[in-house]
């Protein structure tokens, strides 16, 4: 979303990112969301991602933060509701203290601010999905905010993976407990997302071998070169993308995922409606 708001020119900067669109330009958040929807996509997801303290403040976030998640899950909704053919709607439960920094976590303030996006975005989506965790403990903060609030719908975990370190959460946990965690926290499904889709393709091998039959995986990877995003965090530079994924060469991971036995599958930071045209096909061919 991010990156699709910035490709397209609308308000876009740091250390809000993409949720400064929210209240200088909330029409192109319906824009990036329909670029998709137009690309073939069959699930958006909310643009409330960046609606936590660390990237819009605390003063913000105390005053506007319900509300502004209510209007990410309106936008989504409205642009699923002009499709003119079923798209499901997943609200962005994100990582509270900052991407891929789970050292960053604080059990004690995470009600504080996963509690309000919950009740912004409840009325407008058709399942939860905690995305870019980077430890175990922060897929249970999701499952414990949504028991909270009493939400009976599904929820997808999507954990981010080292860089450099196969087989692990950027907490250095294993693959194989946070499936297990997942599975424990009854999640629908298991996801891996914003990394390297190589390291991607490794955790649905891991997943399908451990993961309970009822539950899916998938991934949707971004498109930095790997281990940069580490060095440029989230509110301090843009992360550099690869030159090796256009939408074909992303294709040809994707392919493999579902050859695999990957039941959901996507794109995250800087892949384009062109990458999601391709992914569509592709899942279309394997119907």
């Amino acid at each position: 979303m991010g990156r699709e708001l910035l490709r397209i020119g609308a308000p876009f900067r740091q250390p809000e990112w993409s949720a400064i669109a929210l209240w200088e330009g909330p029409e192109w958040v319906v824009q990036a969301h329909t670029n998709f929807i137009e690309a073939g996509a069959e699930l958006v997801t909310t643009n409330s991602y960046a609606l936590v303290p660390f990237h819009i403040g605390e003063e913000r976030f105390a005053a506007d933060g319900r509300a502004l998640a209510e209007l990410s899950g309106r936008l989504a909704r409205q642009a699923a509701g002009e499709a003119g053919r079923p798209v499901l709607v997943a609200g962005s439960l994100p990582p509270l203290f900052g991407s891929y920094r789970p050292d960053l976590f604080v059990a004690e303030r995470s009600a504080a601010v996963i509690d309000p996006l919950v009740d912004g975005l409840a009325p407008h989506v058709d399942v939860w999905l905690g995305e870019t965790l980077g430890s175990i403990e922060e897929a249970q903060t999701v499952r414990a905010a949504l028991d909270r609030a009493g939400s009976p719908l599904p929820l997808w975990i999507s954990y981010t993976l080292d860089d450099h370190v196969p087989g692990t959460l950027r907490s250095g946990e294993p693959i194989v407990d946070a499936v297990h965690a997942a599975a424990d926290l009854g999640a629908d499904a298991v996801l891996f997302n914003c990394c390297p889709a190589e390291t991607i393709t490794s955790a649905i091998a891991t997943t399908l071998e451990h993961a309970p039959a009822h539950m899916a995986t998938g991934g949707y990877a971004n498109r930095f070169v790997a281990g940069h995003a580490d060095d440029v965090r989230a509110n301090a530079g843009l992360a550099t993308f690869r030159d090796d994924l256009d939408p074909h060469d992303y294709g040809g991971f994707v392919a493999e995922w579902l050859r695999m036995g990957a039941r959901l599958v996507g794109g995250c930071c800087g892949m384009e409606p062109a990458h999601i045209a391709e992914v569509a096909t592709l899942v279309a061919a394997q119907r």
